[in-house]
């Protein structure tokens, strides 16, 4: 297995495929970077370069108990692609993994990042508070919290039907794709998972979607129930300098999986626009 161990000895469990243009691919929680097979496979036979990391605490990595926050999430992202002498890349980034490209962009992307996507993900921030009158309320978060806790193996298994929008009229559920994410979220750390709810939902990403010049896709669908786009995706894409939104009628948060003959187009569009 590729492993590279980062300042703090944290391992990272990583994949690296292929050669051409590299697109390095960030996770949501509490999953790995199994969840982006339908997107390597697709960007792999049409000539790129994939890559895809275990976010630390997250699948095969490291079980860290410290270091569960998007700076330390970012800083592990530079050493790898430092280590792996990327250049001119495209990040992309699903949920917590599009706030984690974003702020690696941010802070690290000098001279090394061609272009950002953001698929269902949490920028600018999710929580509700007195700037963000209609996000999500704190308690919703909290019900995470105590759920991930203390009967993860239940709510993991829970949360796939919202995630997925299997809770919808005439939805196609397909009870593999549930195993499947159960089974990444479980490979896991409950610590690393359990601080990772705190960093989805309150960091703020405004700063960093101010700062950045280069392209930066934005994709969401309008029934995502786990990350409202119209506190996520419409502000980030109005934060950006360089940004296109893409809003999908009636697709889930689990878009890249469901809607993934859809998703990869649209990403290999705006990477070779």
């Amino acid at each position: 297995m590729n492993k590279f161990t980062v300042k703090d000895g944290t391992e990272i469990y990583f994949k690296d495929l292929g050669n051409g243009q590299p697109i390095f691919f960030h996770h949501g929680w509490p999953l790995s970077s199994d969840d982006w097979d339908a997107q390597m496979m697709f960007f792999l036979e049409k000539g790129f370069r994939v890559i895809a990391h275990d976010r630390r605490g997250h699948g095969r990595s490291t079980q860290t108990f410290q270091g569960n926050d998007m700076n330390t999430y970012a800083t592990d992202v530079a050493e790898l692609v430092e280590f792996l002498d990327l250049k001119d890349v495209i990040h992309v980034g699903h949920s917590t993994g599009g706030g984690e490209a974003i702020r690696y962009a941010a802070h690290y992307g000098k001279d090394r990042v061609a272009k950002v996507v953001l698929i269902s993900a949490i920028t600018p921030y999710m929580i509700a508070d007195e700037n963000n009158p209609n996000g999500v309320p704190l308690e919703v978060f909290d019900t995470m919290r105590y759920n991930t806790q203390h009967n993860r193996h239940q709510f993991y298994q829970d949360l796939t039907i919202p995630f997925y929008g299997y809770n919808r009229e005439g939805a196609d559920v397909k009870k593999a794709i549930q195993d499947n994410w159960w089974r990444q979220g479980m490979m896991g750390g409950i610590k690393a998972q359990y601080d990772c709810i705190e960093v989805f939902s309150e960091t703020d990403f405004t700063e960093d979607l101010k700062s950045v010049t280069i392209p930066v896709l934005v994709l969401h669908g309008d029934d995502d129930q786990i990350v409202p786009y119209e506190t996520t995706a419409v502000k980030a894409a109005e934060l950006l300098q360089n940004g296109k939104l893409i809003i999908y009628p009636g697709f889930s948060h689990g878009m890249p999986t469901t809607e993934a003959a859809t998703i990869n187009k649209d990403i290999l569009e705006f990477i070779n626009a």
